[in-house]
Protein backbone atom coordinates (compact mmCIF):
# COMPACT_ATOMS: atom_id res chain seq x y z
CA UNK A 1 0.00 0.00 0.00
CA UNK A 2 1.30 3.35 -0.67
CA UNK A 3 1.14 6.20 1.44
CA UNK A 4 -2.04 8.40 0.98
CA UNK A 5 0.12 11.30 2.01
CA UNK A 6 2.50 10.93 -0.71
CA UNK A 7 -0.05 10.63 -3.56
CA UNK A 8 -1.87 14.05 -2.14
CA UNK A 9 0.81 15.95 -1.82
CA UNK A 10 2.25 14.29 -5.57
CA UNK A 11 -0.87 13.13 -7.45
CA UNK A 12 0.32 14.43 -11.19
CA UNK A 13 3.95 12.93 -10.64
CA UNK A 14 2.26 9.19 -8.76
CA UNK A 15 -0.11 9.29 -12.07
CA UNK A 16 3.10 10.11 -14.73
CA UNK A 17 5.10 7.44 -12.75
CA UNK A 18 1.97 4.88 -13.23
CA UNK A 19 2.18 5.45 -16.75
CA UNK A 20 4.08 2.68 -17.61
CA UNK A 21 2.08 0.30 -16.02
CA UNK A 22 -0.68 -1.74 -17.59
CA UNK A 23 -4.36 -0.64 -16.51
CA UNK A 24 -6.19 2.50 -15.21
CA UNK A 25 -5.76 3.74 -11.19
CA UNK A 26 -8.36 5.29 -9.14
CA UNK A 27 -5.58 8.03 -7.82
CA UNK A 28 -7.66 10.68 -8.27
CA UNK A 29 -10.76 8.63 -6.20
CA UNK A 30 -8.35 8.29 -3.40
CA UNK A 31 -7.50 11.64 -3.30
CA UNK A 32 -10.86 13.03 -3.08
CA UNK A 33 -11.76 10.22 0.09
CA UNK A 34 -8.53 11.76 1.85
CA UNK A 35 -9.62 15.08 1.09
CA UNK A 36 -13.22 14.27 2.80
CA UNK A 37 -11.90 12.62 5.28
CA UNK A 38 -10.08 15.58 6.30
CA UNK A 39 -12.61 17.88 6.19
CA UNK A 40 -14.49 15.68 8.33
CA UNK A 41 -12.16 15.51 10.82
CA UNK A 42 -11.73 19.12 10.73
CA UNK A 43 -15.36 19.47 11.21
CA UNK A 44 -15.00 17.58 14.39
CA UNK A 45 -12.52 18.98 16.34
CA UNK A 46 -14.46 22.30 16.00
CA UNK A 47 -17.69 20.54 16.96
CA UNK A 48 -15.82 19.13 19.84
CA UNK A 49 -14.11 22.73 20.87
CA UNK A 50 -17.62 24.01 20.67
CA UNK A 51 -18.81 21.31 23.06
CA UNK A 52 -15.73 21.99 25.65
CA UNK A 53 -16.80 25.27 25.48
CA UNK A 54 -20.36 24.95 26.21
CA UNK A 55 -19.15 22.79 28.95
CA UNK A 56 -17.18 24.49 31.09
CA UNK A 57 -20.16 27.36 30.27
CA UNK A 58 -22.59 24.59 32.13
CA UNK A 59 -19.75 24.14 34.40
CA UNK A 60 -19.51 28.21 35.69
CA UNK A 61 -23.60 28.69 35.66
CA UNK A 62 -23.95 25.98 37.69
CA UNK A 63 -21.43 27.50 40.33
CA UNK A 64 -22.64 30.46 40.04
CA UNK A 65 -26.46 28.57 40.91
CA UNK A 66 -28.22 29.56 37.26
CA UNK A 67 -29.75 27.88 34.85
CA UNK A 68 -28.00 25.81 32.54
CA UNK A 69 -30.61 24.05 30.56
CA UNK A 70 -30.43 25.77 27.16
CA UNK A 71 -26.71 25.24 27.07
CA UNK A 72 -26.68 21.37 28.64
CA UNK A 73 -29.42 20.86 25.33
CA UNK A 74 -27.30 23.01 22.68
CA UNK A 75 -24.49 20.49 24.44
CA UNK A 76 -26.30 17.87 23.46
CA UNK A 77 -27.20 18.79 20.25
CA UNK A 78 -23.03 19.13 19.48
CA UNK A 79 -22.74 15.72 21.05
CA UNK A 80 -25.14 14.38 18.39
CA UNK A 81 -23.83 16.66 15.74
CA UNK A 82 -19.87 15.00 16.42
CA UNK A 83 -21.58 11.05 16.76
CA UNK A 84 -22.82 11.43 12.89
CA UNK A 85 -19.70 12.91 11.63
CA UNK A 86 -17.62 10.43 13.62
CA UNK A 87 -19.72 7.77 11.44
CA UNK A 88 -18.67 9.63 8.07
CA UNK A 89 -14.94 9.61 8.87
CA UNK A 90 -15.40 5.69 9.52
CA UNK A 91 -17.17 5.50 6.60
CA UNK A 92 -14.69 7.30 4.43
CA UNK A 93 -11.50 5.82 6.38
CA UNK A 94 -12.92 2.31 5.57
CA UNK A 95 -13.67 3.37 1.88
CA UNK A 96 -10.48 5.30 1.39
CA UNK A 97 -8.58 2.19 2.45
CA UNK A 98 -10.97 -0.46 0.09
CA UNK A 99 -9.39 2.02 -2.81
CA UNK A 100 -5.79 2.21 -1.57
CA UNK A 101 -6.10 -1.51 -1.74
CA UNK A 102 -6.52 -1.48 -5.34
CA UNK A 103 -3.51 1.23 -6.30
CA UNK A 104 -0.50 -0.81 -7.54
CA UNK A 105 3.21 -0.30 -6.35
CA UNK A 106 5.46 2.93 -7.80
CA UNK A 107 7.87 1.33 -10.36
CA UNK A 108 11.52 2.25 -9.13
CA UNK A 109 13.13 4.86 -11.37
CA UNK A 110 15.24 2.28 -12.54
CA UNK A 111 12.92 0.25 -13.90
CA UNK A 112 12.51 0.50 -18.23
CA UNK A 113 9.16 1.77 -19.39
CA UNK A 114 7.44 -0.77 -21.43
CA UNK A 115 4.18 -2.91 -22.02
CA UNK A 116 4.90 -6.52 -21.85
CA UNK A 117 7.40 -8.53 -21.72
CA UNK A 118 8.92 -8.11 -24.66
CA UNK A 119 10.15 -5.11 -23.80
CA UNK A 120 11.85 -6.55 -20.52
CA UNK A 121 15.55 -6.16 -20.69
CA UNK A 122 17.83 -8.53 -20.58
CA UNK A 123 20.69 -8.08 -17.86
CA UNK A 124 23.00 -10.86 -17.80
CA UNK A 125 23.11 -14.58 -19.15
CA UNK A 126 25.16 -17.35 -17.63
CA UNK A 127 26.45 -20.38 -19.29
CA UNK A 128 25.69 -22.13 -23.00
CA UNK A 129 23.12 -24.21 -23.80
CA UNK A 130 24.05 -27.72 -24.40
CA UNK A 131 24.01 -28.88 -28.42
CA UNK A 132 22.24 -32.50 -28.68
CA UNK A 133 22.84 -34.67 -31.58
CA UNK A 134 19.43 -36.17 -31.54
CA UNK A 135 16.31 -34.20 -31.50
CA UNK A 136 15.59 -33.13 -27.44
CA UNK A 137 12.40 -34.38 -26.03
CA UNK A 138 10.28 -32.63 -23.21
CA UNK A 139 10.49 -33.01 -19.86
CA UNK A 140 6.74 -34.76 -19.63
CA UNK A 141 7.94 -36.83 -22.48
CA UNK A 142 10.97 -38.05 -20.57
CA UNK A 143 9.10 -38.18 -17.51
CA UNK A 144 6.45 -40.69 -19.38
CA UNK A 145 8.94 -43.20 -21.46
CA UNK A 146 11.42 -43.13 -17.78
CA UNK A 147 7.90 -44.26 -15.87
CA UNK A 148 8.64 -41.44 -13.41
CA UNK A 149 6.09 -38.75 -14.06
CA UNK A 150 2.45 -39.96 -14.40
CA UNK A 151 -0.02 -37.44 -15.87
CA UNK A 152 -3.37 -39.78 -16.64
CA UNK A 153 -2.98 -40.81 -12.81
CA UNK A 154 -2.60 -37.36 -11.48
CA UNK A 155 -5.40 -36.32 -13.48
CA UNK A 156 -8.30 -39.61 -12.73
CA UNK A 157 -7.14 -38.62 -8.81
CA UNK A 158 -7.57 -34.69 -9.09
CA UNK A 159 -8.08 -33.19 -12.43
CA UNK A 160 -5.69 -31.08 -15.09
CA UNK A 161 -2.40 -29.70 -14.49
CA UNK A 162 -1.58 -32.24 -11.46
CA UNK A 163 1.49 -34.71 -11.39
CA UNK A 164 1.99 -37.42 -9.61
CA UNK A 165 5.91 -38.14 -9.01
CA UNK A 166 7.35 -41.46 -9.05
CA UNK A 167 10.31 -43.14 -8.27
CA UNK A 168 13.20 -41.50 -9.08
CA UNK A 169 11.24 -38.26 -10.23
CA UNK A 170 9.85 -37.71 -6.33
CA UNK A 171 13.46 -38.61 -4.99
CA UNK A 172 14.60 -35.66 -7.20
CA UNK A 173 12.51 -33.06 -6.31
CA UNK A 174 12.67 -34.06 -3.11
CA UNK A 175 16.69 -33.86 -3.30
CA UNK A 176 16.50 -30.78 -5.07
CA UNK A 177 14.10 -28.88 -2.12
CA UNK A 178 17.13 -30.42 0.58
CA UNK A 179 19.87 -28.78 -1.88
CA UNK A 180 17.84 -25.29 -1.96
CA UNK A 181 17.20 -25.14 1.31
CA UNK A 182 21.02 -26.42 2.73
CA UNK A 183 22.37 -23.96 0.17
CA UNK A 184 20.15 -20.94 1.08
CA UNK A 185 21.33 -21.69 5.09
CA UNK A 186 24.73 -21.70 4.19
CA UNK A 187 24.26 -17.77 2.65
CA UNK A 188 22.59 -17.16 6.43
CA UNK A 189 18.91 -17.69 5.17
CA UNK A 190 17.25 -18.88 8.45
CA UNK A 191 14.55 -22.20 7.30
CA UNK A 192 11.24 -22.06 8.22
CA UNK A 193 8.43 -24.15 7.75
CA UNK A 194 5.19 -22.05 7.31
CA UNK A 195 1.45 -23.42 7.62
CA UNK A 196 0.21 -23.97 3.47
CA UNK A 197 -3.22 -22.14 4.42
CA UNK A 198 -3.17 -18.28 5.40
CA UNK A 199 -5.97 -15.64 6.70
CA UNK A 200 -7.33 -12.98 4.48
CA UNK A 201 -5.34 -10.41 6.48
CA UNK A 202 -2.35 -12.24 5.32
CA UNK A 203 -3.25 -12.12 2.19
CA UNK A 204 -3.70 -8.42 2.16
CA UNK A 205 -0.59 -8.00 4.05
CA UNK A 206 1.87 -8.91 1.19
CA UNK A 207 -0.75 -7.88 -1.70
CA UNK A 208 -2.44 -10.50 -2.81
CA UNK A 209 -5.86 -9.29 -1.93
CA UNK A 210 -7.66 -8.30 -3.48
CA UNK A 211 -5.89 -8.59 -7.01
CA UNK A 212 -4.94 -11.88 -6.84
CA UNK A 213 -8.00 -13.44 -5.18
CA UNK A 214 -10.69 -11.31 -7.10
CA UNK A 215 -8.93 -12.73 -10.59
CA UNK A 216 -9.49 -16.03 -9.36
CA UNK A 217 -5.97 -16.85 -8.82
CA UNK A 218 -6.36 -18.43 -5.14
CA UNK A 219 -7.92 -21.09 -4.05
CA UNK A 220 -9.85 -20.35 -0.70
CA UNK A 221 -11.08 -23.11 1.96
CA UNK A 222 -14.71 -23.26 2.30
CA UNK A 223 -16.33 -22.00 5.02
CA UNK A 224 -13.06 -20.09 6.47
CA UNK A 225 -11.25 -16.92 6.13
CA UNK A 226 -8.51 -19.18 4.77
CA UNK A 227 -6.52 -19.60 1.49
CA UNK A 228 -3.62 -22.16 0.22
CA UNK A 229 -0.64 -20.41 0.26
CA UNK A 230 -0.06 -19.09 -3.85
CA UNK A 231 3.47 -18.72 -2.75
CA UNK A 232 5.80 -19.35 0.76
CA UNK A 233 6.20 -15.10 0.56
CA UNK A 234 2.30 -14.61 2.34
CA UNK A 235 2.96 -16.73 5.50
CA UNK A 236 6.79 -16.25 6.20
CA UNK A 237 6.63 -12.37 5.23
CA UNK A 238 3.39 -12.13 7.61
CA UNK A 239 5.26 -13.97 10.34
CA UNK A 240 6.26 -10.17 11.38
CA UNK A 241 3.00 -8.26 11.07
CA UNK A 242 2.42 -5.77 13.52
CA UNK A 243 5.83 -5.96 14.66
CA UNK A 244 8.58 -3.58 15.06
CA UNK A 245 11.85 -5.34 14.25
CA UNK A 246 15.85 -4.54 15.82
CA UNK A 247 17.15 -2.45 13.67
CA UNK A 248 20.72 -4.36 14.71
CA UNK A 249 18.84 -7.76 13.33
CA UNK A 250 18.63 -5.83 9.98
CA UNK A 251 18.82 -7.71 7.25
CA UNK A 252 16.02 -10.31 8.69
CA UNK A 253 17.02 -13.37 6.02
CA UNK A 254 14.48 -16.95 5.80
CA UNK A 255 13.95 -19.50 3.39
CA UNK A 256 11.35 -21.51 3.27
CA UNK A 257 9.47 -24.84 1.49
CA UNK A 258 6.02 -25.01 0.89
CA UNK A 259 3.86 -26.63 -1.50
CA UNK A 260 2.17 -23.84 -3.33
CA UNK A 261 -1.59 -23.61 -4.99
CA UNK A 262 -2.32 -21.80 -7.90
CA UNK A 263 -5.70 -21.44 -9.86
CA UNK A 264 -3.77 -20.21 -13.03
CA UNK A 265 -6.95 -18.35 -14.59
CA UNK A 266 -6.10 -17.12 -17.69
CA UNK A 267 -3.35 -19.08 -18.45
CA UNK A 268 -5.13 -21.82 -20.90
CA UNK A 269 -2.71 -23.17 -23.83
CA UNK A 270 0.50 -21.17 -22.14
CA UNK A 271 2.66 -23.99 -21.15
CA UNK A 272 0.02 -26.06 -19.51
CA UNK A 273 1.26 -29.18 -20.17
CA UNK A 274 4.30 -30.93 -18.54
CA UNK A 275 5.43 -29.21 -14.48
CA UNK A 276 5.93 -25.50 -15.86
CA UNK A 277 2.18 -24.50 -15.16
CA UNK A 278 0.64 -26.10 -12.53
CA UNK A 279 -2.62 -25.82 -9.76
CA UNK A 280 0.39 -27.23 -6.96
CA UNK A 281 4.04 -27.08 -7.01
CA UNK A 282 7.11 -27.71 -4.96
CA UNK A 283 8.98 -24.06 -4.35
CA UNK A 284 12.00 -22.70 -2.09
CA UNK A 285 10.84 -19.09 -0.97
CA UNK A 286 13.67 -16.70 -0.36
CA UNK A 287 12.37 -13.13 2.11
CA UNK A 288 14.41 -10.52 3.11
CA UNK A 289 13.37 -7.28 5.94
CA UNK A 290 15.83 -5.11 5.03
CA UNK A 291 17.05 -1.54 6.45
CA UNK A 292 14.90 1.30 3.61
CA UNK A 293 18.78 2.44 2.90
CA UNK A 294 19.96 -0.86 2.12
CA UNK A 295 17.06 -2.72 0.21
CA UNK A 296 18.24 -2.34 -3.28
CA UNK A 297 21.83 -4.07 -2.47
CA UNK A 298 19.37 -6.76 -0.32
CA UNK A 299 17.55 -7.72 -3.83
CA UNK A 300 21.03 -7.61 -5.75
CA UNK A 301 22.21 -10.28 -3.44
CA UNK A 302 18.92 -12.00 -3.26
CA UNK A 303 18.45 -12.52 -6.84
CA UNK A 304 22.61 -13.93 -7.12
CA UNK A 305 21.71 -16.37 -3.98
CA UNK A 306 18.86 -17.50 -6.27
CA UNK A 307 21.18 -17.99 -9.58
CA UNK A 308 23.76 -19.93 -7.05
CA UNK A 309 20.96 -22.78 -7.55
CA UNK A 310 21.18 -22.91 -11.08
CA UNK A 311 24.94 -22.18 -11.61
CA UNK A 312 25.50 -25.11 -8.76
CA UNK A 313 23.39 -27.40 -10.69
CA UNK A 314 25.33 -26.24 -14.04
CA UNK A 315 21.71 -24.84 -15.61
CA UNK A 316 22.06 -22.08 -18.47
CA UNK A 317 19.95 -19.21 -17.71
CA UNK A 318 19.34 -15.66 -18.31
CA UNK A 319 18.42 -12.90 -15.87
CA UNK A 320 15.98 -10.51 -17.43
CA UNK A 321 14.80 -6.59 -15.16
CA UNK A 322 10.85 -6.42 -15.70
CA UNK A 323 9.34 -3.19 -16.98
CA UNK A 324 6.72 -1.04 -15.88
CA UNK A 325 3.96 -3.33 -18.31
CA UNK A 326 5.00 -7.08 -16.74
CA UNK A 327 6.11 -6.53 -13.16
CA UNK A 328 3.81 -7.32 -10.47
CA UNK A 329 1.45 -5.18 -8.65
CA UNK A 330 3.25 -5.43 -5.39
CA UNK A 331 6.63 -4.91 -7.28
CA UNK A 332 8.71 -1.43 -7.23
CA UNK A 333 11.97 -3.00 -9.07
CA UNK A 334 11.80 -7.44 -10.01
CA UNK A 335 13.90 -9.48 -11.60
CA UNK A 336 12.89 -12.50 -13.56
CA UNK A 337 15.53 -15.34 -13.59
CA UNK A 338 14.65 -17.27 -16.68
CA UNK A 339 16.36 -20.89 -17.66
CA UNK A 340 16.96 -22.74 -20.72
CA UNK A 341 14.37 -25.55 -21.27
CA UNK A 342 15.62 -26.82 -24.63
CA UNK A 343 12.77 -28.60 -25.85
CA UNK A 344 10.72 -25.11 -25.63
CA UNK A 345 14.16 -23.46 -27.78
CA UNK A 346 13.65 -20.77 -25.21
CA UNK A 347 14.08 -19.29 -21.84
CA UNK A 348 11.95 -19.74 -18.96
CA UNK A 349 10.74 -18.12 -15.86
CA UNK A 350 12.22 -19.86 -12.51
CA UNK A 351 12.31 -17.19 -9.70
CA UNK A 352 11.05 -13.62 -9.57
CA UNK A 353 13.30 -11.39 -7.37
CA UNK A 354 11.44 -8.04 -5.77
CA UNK A 355 11.79 -5.52 -4.28
CA UNK A 356 8.30 -4.52 -2.49
CA UNK A 357 10.18 -0.89 -0.86
CA UNK A 358 7.68 -0.54 2.13
CA UNK A 359 4.47 -1.61 -0.11
CA UNK A 360 4.07 -4.26 2.21
CA UNK A 361 5.25 -3.70 5.03
CA UNK A 362 2.68 -0.54 4.94
CA UNK A 363 -0.19 -3.00 4.68
CA UNK A 364 1.14 -5.50 7.18
CA UNK A 365 2.14 -3.10 9.25
CA UNK A 366 5.96 -4.12 9.97
CA UNK A 367 8.52 -1.69 10.82
CA UNK A 368 12.02 -0.18 12.54
CA UNK A 369 13.02 2.06 14.66
CA UNK A 370 16.60 3.79 13.07
CA UNK A 371 17.81 4.65 16.71
CA UNK A 372 16.30 4.23 20.24
CA UNK A 373 13.06 6.29 20.66
CA UNK A 374 13.00 7.25 17.03
CA UNK A 375 9.43 7.10 15.54
CA UNK A 376 9.20 3.78 13.74
CA UNK A 377 9.34 3.75 10.20
CA UNK A 378 8.36 0.84 7.62
CA UNK A 379 10.76 -1.93 6.66
CA UNK A 380 11.34 -2.62 2.78
CA UNK A 381 10.32 -6.26 2.18
CA UNK A 382 12.70 -8.52 -0.42
CA UNK A 383 11.48 -11.91 -1.85
CA UNK A 384 12.75 -14.61 -4.85
CA UNK A 385 11.83 -17.90 -5.50
CA UNK A 386 14.90 -19.91 -4.81
CA UNK A 387 14.14 -21.89 -6.56
CA UNK A 388 10.29 -23.47 -8.32
CA UNK A 389 11.53 -26.88 -7.33
CA UNK A 390 9.08 -28.27 -10.43
CA UNK A 391 10.52 -26.02 -12.92
CA UNK A 392 14.25 -27.19 -11.53
CA UNK A 393 13.20 -30.24 -12.26
CA UNK A 394 11.77 -30.08 -15.71
CA UNK A 395 14.88 -28.09 -16.49
CA UNK A 396 17.33 -30.51 -15.24
CA UNK A 397 15.31 -33.51 -17.36
CA UNK A 398 15.92 -31.44 -20.18
CA UNK A 399 19.08 -30.13 -19.80
CA UNK A 400 20.68 -33.64 -19.01
CA UNK A 401 18.83 -36.03 -21.00
CA UNK A 402 20.96 -38.50 -22.88
CA UNK A 403 20.25 -40.18 -26.61
CA UNK A 404 19.08 -43.72 -24.70
CA UNK A 405 16.45 -41.69 -22.72
CA UNK A 406 18.56 -41.29 -19.48
CA UNK A 407 19.01 -38.47 -17.74
CA UNK A 408 22.50 -37.35 -15.85
CA UNK A 409 22.01 -36.25 -12.55
CA UNK A 410 23.88 -32.81 -11.86
CA UNK A 411 26.76 -33.74 -9.17
CA UNK A 412 25.78 -31.69 -6.58
CA UNK A 413 23.09 -33.68 -6.18
CA UNK A 414 24.35 -36.80 -5.96
CA UNK A 415 24.44 -36.95 -2.04
CA UNK A 416 20.78 -36.65 -2.30
CA UNK A 417 19.59 -39.11 -4.82
CA UNK A 418 22.31 -41.66 -3.99
CA UNK A 419 22.07 -42.05 -7.84
CA UNK A 420 24.49 -40.38 -10.67
CA UNK A 421 21.78 -41.43 -13.47
CA UNK A 422 17.90 -41.77 -13.96
CA UNK A 423 17.13 -44.76 -16.01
Amino acid sequence: MLDIRYISENTEAVKNRFAGRNGTFPVDEAVALDKKRKEALQAVEVLKARRNSASEQVSKLKREGKDASEIISQTQKLGDEIKALDETVKTVEEQLYRVMLTIPNLPHESVPKGKGEEENKAVRTVGTPAKFNFTPKPHWEIGENLNILDFPRAGKITGARFAVYKGLAAKLERAIINFMLDTHGQAGYTEVFPPFMVNLQSMIGTGQYPKFVESEGAFTVKNTDYFLVPTAEVPVTNMHRDEILDVGELPVKYCAYTACFRAEAGSAGRDTRGLIRQHQFNKVELVKFAHPDDSYNQLETLTNDAEKILQLLGLPYRVSLLCTGDMGFCSAKTYDIEVWMPSYDRYVEISSCTNFEDFQARRANIRFRREKGAKPQFVHTINGSGLAAGRTTAAILENFQNADGSVTVPEVLHKYMKETVIR
